[in-house]
């Protein structure tokens, strides 16, 4: 009971919104992220479903699944592509936004990698609805 309390309470009343020294790096050195991150983390998530959906769509037309660690999935359950796919990017997104405050390869902010992997989605959604015309 007390840990549902304070996962409340810090949820909203945060008390860190960023690090308490300088060159603290750790993920838990932050309760609070800002609400662009909760956005883009949905629009990812919801970017993933409208391609697993495009995907079995396609394949159902005579298409083929190009990646090699999905294709297996596809020839059998649609639920459970879906459900690997969409769960698989939901992990990701999680420890993406997690993480959104450090820097990647000691370079890139990894909030940049969230926006990067939201531009890809949707460059592939625009590439599937092209398919869907064609075929």
């Amino acid at each position: 009971m007390h840990v549902l309390r304070a996962l409340l309470h810090g949820s909203f009343r945060p008390r860190r919104h960023g690090p308490r020294r300088t060159d603290e790096h750790a993920v838990s050195a932050v309760d609070w992220h800002h609400p662009q991150w909760l956005a883009i983390a949905m629009l990812i998530v919801v970017s993933s479903c409208a391609d697993a959906l495009l995907t079995l769509m396609l394949v159902e037309r005579g298409a083929y699944e190009a990646n090699p660690l999905m294709a297996p999935l596809v020839g059998g359950s649609a639920f459970a592509f879906a459900l690997v796919k969409i769960g698989l990017t939901a992990a990701g997104v999680v420890l993406l936004t997690q993480l959104a405050r450090l820097r990647a390869f000691g370079r890139i902010p990894v909030g940049v990698l969230l926006y990067t992997v939201l531009a890809i989605y949707g460059t592939l959604i625009v590439y599937e609805f092209g398919l869907l015309n064609a075929l």
